[in-house]
């Protein structure tokens, strides 16, 4: 990994991870042969680089990140890993996408609890508090799926 030593670092780094993502779910919107399910992840991969913009407006100024306190339903803890297939059904989707955030989310928990500098830290939980706030949408999708 690439020092981060500046806020220029930290907002590559996500920028990256981001991108990365929506990469992710593109390929995987090819697996299912369900058209739901394909749309559903193209939808995922959308998002995700909808978040990649942000950080780029974020990293050229035209705007900043946002601090939020958002709950946690803790279902990442409680569910077992899915990997990607291509029969995988919505609730596997679901699964995938709650632990693919709740990483995220602990990377840069853990990430704002390494640096001194306040701002790389505010930055780091800012972007913590965003895959919390993903993860959290995932979790309330699955909660309405399996009630």
């Amino acid at each position: 990994m690439k020092k981060l030593s500046s806020m220029s670092d930290v907002l590559d780094f996500a920028i990256a991870g981001e991108s990365k993502a929506a990469e992710l779910y593109t390929k995987m919107a090819a697996m299912p042969d369900n058209p739901w399910m394909r749309k559903t992840l193209e939808g995922f991969a959308q998002e995700e680089l909808q978040h990649y913009k942000k950080l780029i407006a974020v990293r050229t100024g035209r705007t900043a990140l946002e601090r939020e306190d958002v709950g946690d339903l803790g279902l990442a803890e409680k569910l077992d890993n899915v990997e990607p297939h291509p029969d995988m059904d919505f609730r596997d989707l679901l699964v995938f996408a709650i632990k693919k955030e709740n990483v995220s989310y602990g990377l840069y928990s853990r990430l704002a609890s390494i640096f001194t500098e306040p701002e790389l830290q505010e930055t780091f939980l800012k972007l913590a508090e965003q895959e919390a706030e993903h993860k959290r949408r995932f979790e309330m999708e699955y909660e309405s799926l399996t009630s």
